[in-house]
């Protein structure tokens, strides 16, 4: 059984601030010991299930934030960027489930650091007419290559919005949201021990991906209008308005081509000369 892990940060135990989880933050350097822990948790689990190889690709901002020296060593590890698939680099056919630790509630919903992507630039996305982030997304995408997600692991509205988004997948929440920067946590040994346990429980348990249904139409709604502007640009993105676009494709092909969007973004929003 080969599993992966994509990794974010904003779901991670006893994470709540931007302090927490951004370079320079002065809690960043010891949140990074926390995110590493979490996804140890999570490989021991994979391994007390029969796990022959695990491979794990830090998912968060710079995508730099895993510590290699303190990572399980039966683990590999993907780390920097850019990537063309982004948070699913690295994810194939050949691998039996994903799991997801450390993620977070999508744009517009009251979890702790609910965000889409790019936090300061995307306002909402859909997948198919459905509000979707980042679960539900790496949700589609680990589905179009037939593999299962089997844990989520975050707050509790980010477990509700997997739950939503697919039911049959395994949920820990490591802490329950009371505002956007502030939460009731669960204690760090518990919370690592429900890691541990809940992915050897979902892995033995694993059930099957469902049916890759394209084509597939993403409409992403941006706070910039000169990112929309920059983005239809692209043969076959559609822009609807002044801030909103939208392309189809089979899921795969959606996925890769909204990880350029990203970049396309950042290019356009950092540091313009004519500022």
């Amino acid at each position: 059984m080969k599993v992966y892990v994509s990794a974010d940060m904003e779901g991670i135990t006893g994470l709540v601030d931007a302090e927490d989880v951004q370079p320079p933050g002065r809690d960043y350097e010891r949140s990074r010991v926390m995110m590493t822990e979490d996804v140890n948790a999570a490989i021991r689990g994979a391994y007390a299930a029969g796990a022959t190889a695990v491979l794990v690709n830090d998912a968060h901002g710079p995508m730099r934030n895993l510590l290699p020296d303190l990572l399980d060593p039966r683990a590999r590890l993907i780390k920097g960027r850019p990537k063309p698939m982004g948070m699913i680099e690295g994810l194939s056919p050949e691998y039996d489930a994903v799991l997801c630790i450390g993620f977070h509630a999508r744009a517009g919903v009251l979890g702790v650091l609910s965000h889409s992507f790019m936090g300061h630039e995307i306002e909402d996305i859909w997948l198919d007419d459905r509000p979707t982030g980042e679960i539900g997304l790496l949700h589609a995408a680990a589905a179009a290559y037939g593999v299962s997600v089997a844990l989520v692991t975050g707050d509790d509205a980010a477990c509700d919005e997997t739950k939503s988004w697919d039911p049959a997948v395994a949920t820990v929440p490591v802490k329950f949201a009371k505002d956007r920067f502030a939460a009731q946590l669960v204690p760090v040994a518990e919370a690592r021990q429900s890691i541990e346990a809940s992915t050897t429980d979902a892995l033995a348990n694993l059930t099957t991906p469902p049916a890759e249904r394209g084509p597939h139409r993403l409409t992403v709604r941006w706070q910039s209008a000169s990112v929309a502007l920059h983005l239809a640009a692209i043969p076959g993105v559609d822009r609807q308005d002044d801030r909103t676009v939208t392309v189809e494709g089979d899921m795969l092909q959606v996925y890769r081509l909204f990880n350029l969007f990203l970049r396309v973004c950042t290019a356009v929003t950092s540091n313009p000369p004519y500022c």
